[in-house]
């Protein structure tokens, strides 16, 4: 660059007005720098573009920085994030100074060569082998950050910005931005409620009414739905915590049982296979058929397991000799035999809705110990029509592997009729 070209950067960087690009309502979180930035808010609260803004803006600041931009699947990226960093490379008027790959997807701001990373959790490699050729990887942006299944993952993340670097001002951030969801979910466990929240953490909630360009037409029909649906209004319109909407199971309550209380209840088991972004998922539950009640009272959920790890899990618990209700999967199965996990059954995966239909029959009482359940159980939703915002006739492939361990734990109840029957079912 010349000198003309890098004094006409500075001058942008100092002429910036925060209260024209982004206006109110997020000074403090814009200069915030703590290591976990985290922001939950309504819709039509900015605070998307007010991150891209940030982050553009910490760029062309700070040439030491490079930045990760993360998603649960790596295919919504480019219409989501990549599209509202452009934007915000636009709004500050220095298109010229940055190359955009949407085929990658990718951002580099040619003076230095630093970069904009974008990657999915679906391709966990990738997450940890990342490297940069310049300067750092200091600043990580979780978008919609609730469709992370665990606090885990999370930690993966901030593993690969963490290092030593030989300059003063460095600084590295994790910014995590969602609109609310469950209050059962690990992000309010770990981020908002003060008992358990990490260290270095700085909280933020927002909503529409800081956003001062939203159109009339929008306003009227966000403040319609205090009349209309004021529990809707509270996540929606205020950002705070609520149910997931369009929850699949609504038929639910935390309790423990006493073995009292479980007289003439049948105990059921079922697992779920996974193994770096899915977890193997294994379910022990009671089952009163005449009153329609079933206790969720046991589980593990865990990654990376090994045949000889996931039977040495079941003998732990006790459940060696019980009837298990598994995933196809023969090998494994075969594998399991050998290591005294003798007990098994195939249930195919296929017709959900079916099961999810007789497991809506029961009220499901879920022991508090079982919190990856509750996690499941609270953020399982009906998959939506964008367009339409009308919700379809199937459940989100997300937060169902003890809920699928659990269909199939079920259809031990149809042990007397034939396999061929059972598998019809589900």
């Amino acid at each position: 660059m010349t000198t003309k070209e890098i004094e006409k950067l500075n001058n942008i960087t100092k002429e910036l007005s925060l209260k024209s690009l982004i206006g109110g309502g997020y000074k403090e979180f814009f200069f915030d720098k703590h290591f976990y930035r985290v922001i939950k808010g309504s819709r039509g609260s900015k605070k998307s573009k007010t991150i891209a803004l940030n982050h553009i803006y910490r760029l062309l600041i700070y040439e030491w920085s490079n930045i990760l931009v993360v998603r649960r699947h790596s295919n919504t990226l480019r219409q989501s994030c990549y599209t509202e960093l452009k934007w915000a490379i636009a709004q500050l008027g220095v298109n010229d100074y940055f190359k955009c790959n949407p085929s990658l997807p990718e951002i580099t701001y040619i003076p230095t060569g630093q970069k904009i990373l974008f990657r999915g959790l679906d391709d966990p490699l990738k997450i940890t082998s990342i490297a940069v050729e310049t300067g750092i990887l200091a600043f990580v942006w979780i978008e919609e950050c609730y469709e992370i299944e665990s606090a885990e993952k999370l930690e993966t993340l901030a593993e690969s910005i963490r290092g030593k670097y030989d300059n003063s001002e460095v600084f590295r951030q994790i910014t995590l931005s969602f609109n609310p969801w469950s209050e059962k979910h690990w992000l309010k466990r770990e981020f908002f409620d003060e008992e358990t929240q990490k260290k270095n953490v700085s909280s933020y909630t927002t909503n529409y009414r800081v956003n001062e360009w939203l159109d009339q037409e929008t306003i009227d029909r966000y403040e319609d739905l205090y009349r209309t649906n004021p529990k809707r209004a509270r996540v929606v319109c205020d950002g705070d915590w609520g149910i997931a909407d369009g929850l699949v199971f609504e038929n639910f309550r935390e309790a423990e049982m006493t073995a009292d209380e479980l007289k003439g209840y049948k105990p059921i088991q079922g697992i779920d296979y996974g193994w770096s972004n899915d977890p193997t998922a294994f379910i022990s539950a009671y089952v009163n058929e005449k009153e329609k009640k079933l206790y969720v009272s046991d589980e593990f959920y865990q990654t990376h397991l090994k045949t000889e790890d996931i039977a040495n899990l079941i003998k732990g618990k006790g459940y060696q000799d019980d009837l298990i209700m598994s995933e196809v999967d023969g090998r494994l199965i075969n594998e399991l035999f050998d290591c005294g996990i003798r007990r098994m059954q195939q249930v195919v995966k296929d017709k959900v809705v079916v099961g999810i239909v007789e497991l809506q029959n029961y009220e499901i009482i879920i022991n508090p110990k079982c919190s990856e359940f509750l996690v499941e159980i609270n953020n399982y939703t009906w998959k939506k029509e964008k367009l339409s915002d009308r919700y379809l006739g199937q459940p989100i492939d997300a937060y169902n592997h003890l809920i699928d361990a659990l269909r199939y734990a079920m259809t031990s109840l149809h042990v007397g009729v034939s396999l061929d029957i059972r598998e019809s079912l589900f």
